[in-house]
């Protein structure tokens, strides 16, 4: 089974976007290394913790510091930007780096309210999201006689693309047009099981894919021991609790307790978010990703994970893809 790394590029607290962009780097590079298929890097906008905001630029870095893993958006957020101006930025990737760049397509709009007025956004820019995927699809296909408009570069990339979702709109928009879906179940698995299922039974066979192709979101904390995994994954649902609460910020450093931190009442839903978890050691995180793949029966595994220590990060994906490369095939079957 294919595996991939879903990069937020975190600006862990004490550090800053430059250290966030240059461990980006070094992970993307690790990962290749590694046997990941794919790094994807998300679009999020006014976030301290987060220095992914100009997403195509910086899949563009990533792709000039690997040579082969696939790298792409996970995702980019449609109502906020012109199709027109998408497919440009992403067949100009394509030309620079043929047969490597995906784009994964998203309906939010990254962030709140505020960042809609920012971005100029009408709070109905969403409403005509499966029209823009339609365009969108059209500047990256053959060049039609006739066309006012064309994308160059971006015309005849056929860039591939992915549908996002944390509902069931996505499913249905990803089966209507017969695209592969990525779930965003590493923070809101609430709707997972539905949502796999519409998209499986709606699926349109299309050119762009004969039959469905579901990809499973899943955070991993993997250390040494399950004590210290246990412990990196506390920065994640720090952050987390602390995005919920109106209190965003960079990546907090990890804690020995959570409960000293989060109030019991806010912790269950923490932990309930994000519950497509893998955490603790080498032969733990084989156990509960073998048991994800096999309760879900995902055809591809992205997987993710904010954590404060660059080097505690890399450790934790290289344990991931041992236990990808050794999962237990019979369970999973």
């Amino acid at each position: 089974m294919k595996y991939s790394v879903l990069d937020l590029a975190p600006v862990p607290e004490g550090a800053d976007a430059a250290t966030a962009l240059r461990n980006t780097g070094e992970l993307a590079r690790h990962a290749e290394a590694l046997g990941y298929h794919r790094y994807w890097l998300a679009e999020h906008h006014n976030m301290k913790g987060i220095a992914s905001a100009a997403t195509a630029v910086l899949i563009g870095h990533v792709a000039g510091l690997t040579q082969r893993i696939r790298v792409g958006a996970g995702g980019i957020m449609l109502p906020n930007h012109a199709p027109l101006a998408v497919a440009e930025q992403f067949g100009t990737l394509a030309t620079l780096y043929p047969g490597r760049i995906d784009l994964g397509l998203g309906r939010a709009p990254g962030g709140d309210m505020a960042v809609m007025r920012a971005l100029r956004l009408r709070q109905d820019a969403g409403d005509r999201f499966p029209d823009d995927v339609a365009e969108l699809m059209g500047y990256f296909g053959p060049e039609m006689p006739g066309a006012v408009v064309s994308a160059h570069p971006g015309q005849g990339t056929n860039v591939p693309l992915w549908m996002l979702g944390s509902s069931l709109y996505g499913a249905q928009v990803a089966a209507h047009f017969g695209l592969p879906y990525a779930f965003a179940s590493h923070f809101a698995p609430a709707a997972l099981e539905q949502a796999a299922e519409i998209y499986r039974q709606k699926f349109q066979p299309s050119d762009h894919l004969q039959k469905p192709h579901f990809m499973l979101a899943v955070n991993v904390f993997a250390a040494d021991t399950d004590a210290k995994g246990v412990r990196l994954r506390s920065s994640m649902q720090q952050a987390f609790y602390r995005l919920r609460t109106g209190q965003p910020g960079q990546l907090p450093r990890p804690v020995d307790r959570i409960e000293d931190v989060i109030p019991a009442a806010n912790l269950g839903a923490v932990n309930e978010a994000l519950r497509i978890t893998a955490v603790g050691s080498p032969a733990t995180v084989r156990r509960q990703l073998t048991e994800l793949i096999a309760r879900h029966q995902p055809d591809e595994v992205i997987l993710t994970g904010q954590i404060h220590d660059h080097a505690a990060r890399m450790r934790s994906f290289e344990i991931a893809a041992g236990a990808m490369r050794n999962l237990d095939t019979g369970l999973v079957a």
